[in-house]
């Protein structure tokens, strides 16, 4: 397959070359191959079963790849199904510290205060001292406007203040790249605004992002490039105001019909 690699030929962050998925006898993943380049964020839209999802969660390894190969940075891993790649625990460490990943569920720690959800991991992870991780913490949370709810816990919160802290959680780890996971799927619809406010801020200061959606509307106006997903395969690809506006295949025609409830 053709590699899906940044339209503005920059040197890749992160590169997937033959990525394929099983779960027993069924394909998830069949061939992906895709470039993205530092500070380029990469829209992946999609049916449900299409792989999208578990595309994200090979990035950072929290599912090991049945074949093909992963770079980010320096890190660099093969996969073949005939044998179990073995990657130590210290590089996979490491790895996962550089990419930060917010899911659809918040995943924050109920028993622990907003403040404490963004402190513990830089403590735990990289020996971040408790003051410096509080000031990180602290600014991270004004710039959310929830600085005045950090001794809250996350059942205190509304939906969309719950997810703009698990953002900044992950972005308290300074990673070089973030992936998200369908993060307003969960959201009443007049919470989705904030969260999608966050993420295009996060576009506009550069950070290398990689966002799973339904969310046309965004991907068009924020992502550079959008990848259309279909049965473990890249079917589309393309600058996303054009695949978005002028999709080529009649299957991504019929799904963004489906979406935004609009003929193509």
């Amino acid at each position: 397959m053709t590699l899906a690699a940044p339209a503005n030929g920059d040197v890749s962050l992160l590169r997937l070359q033959n990525i394929e998925k099983s779960f027993g006898s069924l394909k998830v993943l069949q061939g992906i191959s895709v470039e993205v380049a530092r500070g380029e964020v990469v829209a992946i839209i999609g049916g449900s079963g299409s792989g999208k999802s578990t595309l994200l969660r090979c990035v950072n390894l929290m599912e090991r790849p049945s074949a093909g190969r992963i770079e980010f940075g320096n890190f660099v891993a093969d996969f073949d199904g005939n044998r179990k790649t073995i990657i130590g625990e210290e590089r996979l460490r490491q790895l996962r510290t550089q990419i930060g990943m917010v899911f659809q569920s918040y995943n924050l720690w109920p028993h622990k205060t907003v403040m404490e959800n963004v402190m513990c991991a830089p403590m735990l992870v990289k020996g971040v001292s408790r003051r410096d991780a509080a000031g990180q913490a602290e600014q991270l949370l004004d710039r959310i406007g929830l600085a005045q709810r950090r001794n809250h816990y996350p059942f205190q919160l509304s939906g969309g203040q719950q997810q703009r802290v698990a953002i900044v959680r992950a972005l308290a780890m300074q990673p070089k790249a973030m992936l998200f996971d369908e993060v307003t799927s969960a959201l009443d619809p007049e919470l989705v605004g904030e969260v999608l406010g966050l993420m295009a801020e996060l576009a506009n200061e550069g950070m290398t992002m990689l966002i799973v959606t339904h969310e046309i509307a965004f991907a068009r106006d924020v992502s550079s490039r959008t990848l259309f997903f279909d049965r473990g395969v890249i079917a589309e690809s393309g600058p996303s105001r054009d695949v978005l506006r002028n999709p080529q295949s009649e299957r991504m025609r019929q799904f963004l019909s489906r979406v935004l409830h609009e003929s193509y």
